[in-house]
C-alpha cells in the first residue's frame, strides 16, 4: 500500500476508551483500495492496513463501501457466516491496533441484506451500523434500504456517515450536522468507464461544498482501479476541512492511505446551526424532525 508522505510519525499512549474525554483533535486515515477476488483477500488487506495505519498515528481508519466483499459481484451467493467471520477478524484488528475502524460491509437482518458501514471502537466493539438509505438500481437488485440516519461518537466527537450515491442527498449530512455531527465519513465504491474514471482527479467535486456548507470535516474513501466487466473506480479519496481546503488527496490510479489531523475547533457547524434559527416559521418543524431522528437512533 502506498502511503501519503505527510503521515505523522509515532503514536500517543492510549487511555481506556471508557474514560477518555472528548478529543479536540483526531487523526483520520482514509484507505483507497483495489478490491480483491475473495473476502479472505480483502480482509487480509484490511487487517494489515489497520495495523499499519495505527502505527502511523491514526485514531480512525475509514475503508470504502463493501470493502469486505467488493462491490461488483453477485451478492446472492454471499453467506452470512463468511461475513460474520470477516467482521470478527476486523474487530480483532481494531482491538489489537487500539484504533477506531469504519468499514463497508453487507449485513443481514433476517432475510434482508443491507449495504452497511460498520463502526468499531478501539476495543473492537461494534458501536454503530449505518445502512444505505438511497439505493442505486444496482443496489436495489441486492439490498434493502436502511431507515435511519447515521449519528455516532468517536472519542466523544459526534459523527455521521453516508454511502456512495448518497452524496446526492444533502439532507443526510445537514440533519446530523444540526444534531451536532462534526465529521462526515463517506465510503464509496465507484463504477465508471475508464474514460470517465481518468477525468476524476484533483478533488474537484461536491465534497468540498458539502464540508463548507455545514462547516464540518469530510472523509471520503473510494475504491480504485479495474472492477471487472470494463468498469473502473476513480479513486480521488480525500479529507476536506470545514473551509473546503483539501487536507489530503489520493490519485485515481493507485492503492494508498492518506491521512490528516483534524482540529475539531474548526468544525463549528455554523451554517447548520444558523439554519435552525432562521427562517422563524421553520424552527418548530426542524425541532420536530430532529426529535424524530433521535427517536430512530435509540
Amino acid at each position: 500500500m502506498k502511503k501519503d508522505i505527510h503521515l505523522p510519525a509515532g503514536r500517543p499512549r492510549i487511555a481506556s476508551p471508557t474514560s477518555r474525554p472528548r478529543r479536540s483533535k483526531l487523526t483520520v486515515a482514509v484507505v483507497q483500495m483495489k478490491f480483491r477476488k475473495s473476502i479472505h483477500e480483502n480482509v487480509e488487506l484490511i487487517v494489515a492496513t489497520i495495523l499499519k495505519s495505527a502505527q502511523a498515528g491514526a485514531d480512525v481508519v475509514l475503508f470504502p463501501e463493501c470493502a469486505v466483499t467488493g462491490y461488483h459481484r453477485d451478492f446472492s451467493t454471499l453467506k452470512p457466516s463468511d461475513v460474520r467471520g470477516a467482521q470478527n477478524q476486523i474487530a480483532a484488528a481494531a482491538r489489537q491496533a487500539q484504533c477506531h475502524v469504519l468499514v463497508g460491509c453487507p449485513t443481514f437482518a433476517g432475510p434482508k441484506r443491507l449495504n452497511s458501514l460498520l463502526v468499531y471502537n478501539r476495543r473492537g466493539q461494534e458501536v454503530f451500523c449505518y445502512s444505505k438509505i438511497h439505493l442505486t438500481p444496482r443496489d436495489a437488485d441486492n439490498f434493502q434500504p436502511g431507515n435511519r440516519l447515521a449519528f455516532f461518537r468517536l472519542e466523544g466527537i459526534p459523527c455521521t456517515a453516508i454511502l456512495c450515491h448518497e452524496r446526492r442527498f444533502p439532507e443526510l449530512v445537514r440533519i446530523p450536522a444540526m444534531l451536532g455531527a462534526q465529521i462526515v465519513f463517506h465510503p464509496n465504491a465507484g463504477l465508471d468507464t475508464l474514460s470517465v474514471s481518468r477525468t476524476k482527479r484533483g478533488g474537484r467535486d461536491g465534497i468540498a461544498v458539502r464540508a463548507f456548507e455545514n462547516q464540518i470535516f469530510y472523509a471520503f474513501a473510494n475504491s480504485v482501479g479495474p472492477q471487472g466487466d470494463q468498469w473502473w473506480s476513480a479513486g480521488d479519496s480525500k479529507i476536506v476541512a470545514p473551509d473546503s481546503r483539501v487536507l489530503a488527496l489520493a490519485n485515481n490510479r493507485d492503492e494508498m492511505v492518506v491521512q490528516a489531523q483534524l482540529d475539531l475547533s474548526e468544525a463549528g457547524r455554523k451554517y447548520a446551526r444558523e439554519a435552525l434559527i432562521e427562517p422563524k416559521f421553520l424552527r418548530s418543524h426542524w425541532q420536530a424532525m430532529l426529535a424524530a431522528c433521535r427517536q430512530q437512533l435509540r
